[in-house]
């Protein structure tokens, strides 16, 4: 997917994928929902979110809501927080080494 933000291009098939999170639901199901955490060469992360129409990504359309996809920015605490919500340790150990210590 590609997006324009703030004049600037975001593109999934030229940043780094760091993650994925799938529900598990068909992407027929009302309840779909996928998220890819996002690097682009700049350092920028993004979601690449795409959700069904009874998830946070729902779009309204008239009276209803209908399914949606969409890009994210994400500052860097942010995407680490999402890394940590998705126990993501190896690209926590990747991007964001510095935030973290052994215990």
């Amino acid at each position: 997917m590609r997006k324009v933000i703030n004049k600037k291009v975001y593109d999934t098939k030229t940043a780094e994928l760091v993650a994925e999170y799938h529900n598990g639901f068909s992407q027929s199901d009302f309840r779909y929902l996928y998220e890819g955490l996002y690097r682009t060469n700049k350092g920028q992360f993004f979601i690449h979110a795409d959700g069904g129409a009874m998830t946070k990504y729902c779009e309204r359309v008239g009276n209803q809501t209908s399914g949606a996809e969409t890009i994210i920015l994400l500052t860097p605490e942010e995407a680490y927080e999402w890394l940590v919500e998705h126990n993501e340790v190896t690209a926590i150990e990747k991007y964001f080494s510095d935030m973290i210590q052994e215990g």
